[in-house]
C-alpha cells in the first residue's frame, strides 16, 4: 500500500507541479513501484541462512534450523558433559580391586552380567573387560536401573549392585573406609569408579580410564579465544571431575550430575545472562540438550541427544563448535550485508525514480532501468550471500 500510495503521488505531482506529460508522468510512477519492491529485501536473510547450513555441512556440523545458527554466535556459557563429549567414551576396565571373600573374576563376572542390559559406555567398558577375561555372563533377573546412579538384579541368587556411592548410599549400603580410600586414589588418577556389593556388602570396586580426546585441549582453546565459557556438568565423582576440569582449564565444573541437575545448571546460567548452550551425547543429556538456547549433540552419541540438539557435530569433535560458532558469526554479517544492498538500491533509487533529479537536469528514470537496477540488486544479494561458501572457519 505504502509503495502504491508513493507511485499515486509521484504520477500525481509530476503530472502538475513539474508540468511532465502524463506518460512521463506514468513512466516515473511505473519505475518508482519497480524500484521499491522489495524482492531483494527478501533474498537477504534466506540466502544467507541457506549457503550458511550447507557451509556448515561441508565442514561436519547438521544445523537442524535457522534459530540455532542465529543463536549460536552469541553464546557465551557452554555447559558440557564429560563421558563422550570431552573423553574417547570408549572406557576401559583398568582395575578390579576386591574385598572380603569375592575374588576378581567373580567381581567382574557380576558386575559385566547386570551391566549387560544398560547403555551407557561405562557398563560396555565392564562387559569388555569380562570378554577378554573369557568370563561367561551369568542370566539376571529382578533387574532395574537408576538413571545416573547404578543398576541392580539378582544373579544366580544373590543379590548384587553396581553403581556410584551415591545410588548404595540411596539403598542403604555402606561401604568400608579402606574401599571408599582406595576409590579416591582411583579418582585422583581420572578415573571412573563403580562399586559393587553383594547381599548387602561390599564386594570391590572398579576402576575405569576414559581417555580425554586428542582433540579437546584445542577445542577448548578456540572456545576460550571466542569468549566462551566451558563448565562441565557430569554425573562422575568429585575426584575424577576435578582432574579432567584441571587439566583442560575449564572455567567451572559441577560432579555426580544427575539429568535433572543438568537442566538446572542450565538455567542458573542463563539467569546470570548470556545464552547457554549445552553439548553431550548420551541419553541422560538429552532433556538439558533441549532447555539449552542452543542444544550440540556429539554425532558420535545416542539418536535421542541427536533428535534433541538442533546442532550435531558429525565427528563428535568439539573443534567442530568453534567452527560453529565461527560460521554463525559470518553468516549474520552477511545477512546484515545483505539488508544493506537492499536498502541502499530503494533509498538511493526511488528519490531518483520519483524524478528527483528532473527539474535540475531533466533526467527521468527509464522502469526499464529501474528494473535492470533492482535485477542488479537481487544478483548482489546473491552473489554477497554465495560468499558463504568460503568462509574460513
Amino acid at each position: 500500500m505504502l509503495m502504491i500510495s508513493a507511485a499515486l503521488a509521484t504520477f500525481l505531482f509530476a503530472d502538475e507541479g513539474r508540468s511532465q506529460s502524463q506518460t512521463e508522468a506514468a513512466d516515473s510512477a511505473v519505475a518508482v513501484l519497480i524500484i521499491a519492491c522489495p524482492g531483494a529485501l527478501g533474498l537477504a536473510t534466506p540466502m544467507s541462512i541457506m549457503v550458511g547450513v550447507g557451509r556448515g555441512a561441508q565442514a561436519g556440523m547438521f544445523l537442524k534450523n535457522a534459530g540455532a545458527l542465529e543463536l549460536l554466535g552469541k553464546v557465551k556459557w557452554l555447559v558440557v558433559d564429560k563421558t563422550g563429549t570431552l573423553t574417547e567414551g570408549k572406557p576401559r576396565l583398568t582395575d578390579a580391586i576386591i574385598r572380603g571373600g569375592t575374588d576378581e573374576a567373580t567381581l567382574i563376572q557380576y558386575a559385566a552380567s547386570l551391566e549387560r542390559a544398560s547403555e551407557s559406555p561405562l557398563a560396555a567398558a565392564i562387559m569388555h573387560g569380562a570378554e577378554g577375561r573369557k568370563l561367561a555372563l551369568l542370566p539376571v533377573t529382578d533387574f532395574r536401573s537408576v538413571t545416573g546412579g547404578g543398576v541392580a538384579g539378582l544373579v544366580k541368587g544373590r543379590a548384587v549392585l553396581v553403581g556410584k556411592l551415591k545410588f548404595l548410599a540411596a539403598e542403604k549400603i555402606s561401604l568400608p573406609p579402606d574401599l571408599e580410600s582406595r576409590a579416591i586414589a582411583l579418582q585422583a588418577e581420572g578415573k571412573t569408579v563403580v562399586f559393587v556389593t553383594v547381599d548387602g556388602s561390599a564386594a570391590g570396586l572398579l576402576a575405569l580410564a576414559d581417555p580425554i580426546k586428542q582433540s579437546t585441549p584445542e577445542a577448548v582453546a578456540l572456545l576460550h579465544q571466542l569468549g566462551i565459557k566451558i563448565v562441565m556438568a557430569t554425573g562422575d565423582n568429585q575426584g575424577t571431575a576435578e582432574a579432567v576440569a584441571k587439566k583442560l582449564g575449564l572455567d567451572d565444573f559441577q560432579s555426580q550430575m544427575e539429568p535433572a541437575d543438568k537442566i538446572r545448571r542450565v538455567q542458573e546460567l542463563r539467569q546470570q545472562g548470556g545464552l547457554v548452550a549445552m553439548a553431550g551425547d548420551g541419553i541422560n543429556d538429552a532433556r538439558a540438550l533441549a532447555a539449552a538456547d542452543v542444544g550440540i549433540a556429539m554425532g558420535t552419541g545416542t539418536d535421542v541427544a541427536m533428535d534433541s540438539a538442533g546442532v550435531t557435530l558429525v565427528k563428535g569433535d568439539l573443534r567442530g563448535l568453534a567452527k560453529a560458532i565461527h560460521l554463525s558469526r559470518a553468516t549474520m554479517g552477511n545477512i546484515r550485508q545483505n539488508l544493506f544492498f537492499a536498502f541502499a538500491y530503494n533509498v538511493l533509487g526511488i528519490p531518483v525514480a520519483a524524478g528527483l533529479l528532473y527539474p535540475f537536469f531533466g533526467v527521468l528514470l527509464n522502469p526499464m532501468i529501474a528494473g535492470l537496477a533492482m535485477a542488479f540488486s537481487s544478483v548482489s544479494v546473491i552473489a554477497n550471500a554465495l560468499r558463504l561458501r568460503r568462509a574460513k572457519l
